[in-house]
């Protein structure tokens, strides 16, 4: 039988999804299996690593019913970032999982930048201070459960942990280890320096491969669990974020992807390391080089919020309330009337990088009707985004002519027309709907060997876009101004926010 196909495994937050693309990146079969998300108590999010691995088990399962193990090439992995687990060395999770999400290790960021310096942490690691990296969290553990920190035979990302569950062996993909905040990005290997100031062994970490490179090859007990066939190779694939940009054919300098989900995150590519306030550096699911990335909390989760908390529909099963809102935003003039939104609901990561912020809404009047809101909404992302891409420009150097849109916000033509007016730049709507998964696919199909590197493989198994929205230049130099405001609004209120965060921890003024 002709193998003819390869598997991007794209475990997310939610749920992990197989799809299986041929040469061309056609979608030819999907399977996908749910993962549940447990909040213990407030800022904690966990997960069981066992069900990371169920649910990857049971999605391949149903490719491999659908096509048969016989046409698998290769298969690769795409990840949620920033979530580890502790085991023994067998595989055995010691505690639940803690995700991306959690954000228990707030004092742990604070003390290792004052230690270790946060200039110094965030040149080598190319993540400035946050509470995201896995880094943060793996010393609460040394603090907080010292039995189980020295209990642990390995520290290891859901790449690690899938990769070890199919193969038996402990490697994982630089792409997926460099959101931990524990690799050199310039060396590509685990940073020595902040390993022995946070008192981790580097045994404990899994071996690194590059994108694209064989790790090992399905083992007949994996083998059983999944439907491959046993001797299929595992190949490294990456961060979600990463193989979205790579599944989003953004592979060369240039242009840049925004992923309009859930969160919004963005990214384009460089040859050259670089870092900066403005951005965080991750490996390029690539054969070289970084993605700039920049990263918007609240993306779609805002939109679902307003329509649930704001309009009282449920975002789920009301889903024509949107088109509706649609219609009202796009009879709005520019600027919402005077309605501006900092989309920080959850907090801002670039460019402020302060998890203490709150969104706002500001200029509502009597005259403010639902259409002005949403409008305000779009264009306050949009608005942040525009501004973001000029200081990754102004810190890289590197022009960004153009952006592909992916994920579930790209289907609106009034955001992406904004997003067009606003950064002064051609968006294109990418036709990839798994983004995610047809990036580990593009870096599986290079480790089969059916092109010499990446950069081939994105050529032949992307598309062209869908539809493109050009920038209009009258609206362009309206929301140039616009976004001059904007950008003036944060700073003006940081005491603001500061004294209603302490107000609403009780905290005396």
């Amino acid at each position: 039988m002709t193998q003819d196909l390869v598997i991007g495994i794209d475990s997310s937050t939610s749920a992990t999804k197989a799809i299986a693309w041929d040469r061309s990146g056609r979608a030819v079969a999907e399977g996908r299996k749910g993962i549940g998300l447990a909040n213990p108590q407030p800022g904690y999010f966990e997960q069981n690593p066992d069900e990371w691995w169920d649910s990857a088990a049971a999605a391949l399962r149903s490719v491999t019913d659908q096509v048969g193990a016989g046409r698998i090439a290769a298969v690769a992995i795409s990840n949620q970032r920033e979530t580890f687990s502790a085991f023994t060395e067998d595989g055995t999770a010691i505690r639940p999982g803690m995700t991306w999400l959690d954000e228990r290790a707030r004092p742990q960021v604070v003390r290792f930048g004052k230690s270790f310096g946060a200039e110094r942490v965030h040149a080598i690691s190319g993540k400035p201070l946050d509470v995201l990296p896995c880094l943060y969290r793996m010393i609460w553990m040394a603090e907080q459960e010292p039995e189980i920190f020295a209990r642990t035979a390995r520290f290891a990302e859901v790449h690690g942990y899938l990769t070890h569950c199919l193969t038996g062996q402990w490697r994982t993909s630089t792409a997926s280890a460099d959101p931990t905040g524990l690799l050199d990005m310039t060396s590509g290997a685990w940073s020595e320096a902040i390993l022995d100031a946070a008192g981790i062994a580097v045994g404990k970490l899994p071996a690194l491969a590059r994108p694209g490179a064989r790790m090992g090859e399905v083992t007949h007990a994996a083998a059983a669990f999944t439907g491959l066939s046993a001797g299929t190779p595992v190949i490294a694939g990456g961060g979600d974020g990463q193989c979205a940009s790579t599944g989003a054919g953004v592979t060369s300098p240039g242009s840049a992807y925004i992923n309009l989900g859930t969160a919004v995150v963005s990214g384009s590519y460089g040859h050259s390391y670089a870092y900066d306030r403005a951005f965080r550096t991750e490996k390029a699911v690539c054969d070289d080089g970084y993605i700039y990335e920049q990263v918007i909390r609240t993306g779609t989760f805002l939109i679902d919020w307003m329509a649930r908390e704001m309009f009282a529909a449920d975002p789920a099963a009301e889903r024509s309330i949107f088109k509706a809102l649609e219609a009202e935003a796009a009879g709005c003039p520019i600027g919402a009337g005077g309605v501006v939104v900092l989309p920080y609901w959850l907090g801002c990561m670039t460019p402020y990088w302060d998890p203490y912020a709150r969104g706002v809404i500001a200029g509502l009047s009597g005259s403010t009707r639902r259409g002005a809101i949403y409008r305000a909404l779009l264009e306050g992302i949009a608005l942040e985004l525009a501004g973001q891409i000029e200081r990754i420009v102004a810190a890289t150097g590197g022009a960004i002519a153009q952006l592909t849109a992916i994920g579930g916000g790209s289907d609106s033509d009034l955001w992406l027309q904004i997003l067009a007016d606003a950064s002064g730049r051609p968006v294109c709507r990418s036709p990839a709907r798994e983004a995610s998964s047809l990036g580990a696919a593009i870096a599986a199909a290079k480790g089969a060997g059916w092109y010499g590197t990446i950069a081939e493989a994105t050529a032949a198994m992307t598309r062209p876009p869908a539809r493109t929205f050009q920038p209009e230049p009258n609206n362009v130099a309206r929301y140039a101004e616009l976004r001059a405001i904007h950008a003036d609004l944060w700073p003006k209120l940081l005491d603001w926010n500061a004294r209603l965060a302490s107000f609403a921890e009780g905290v005396p003024s």
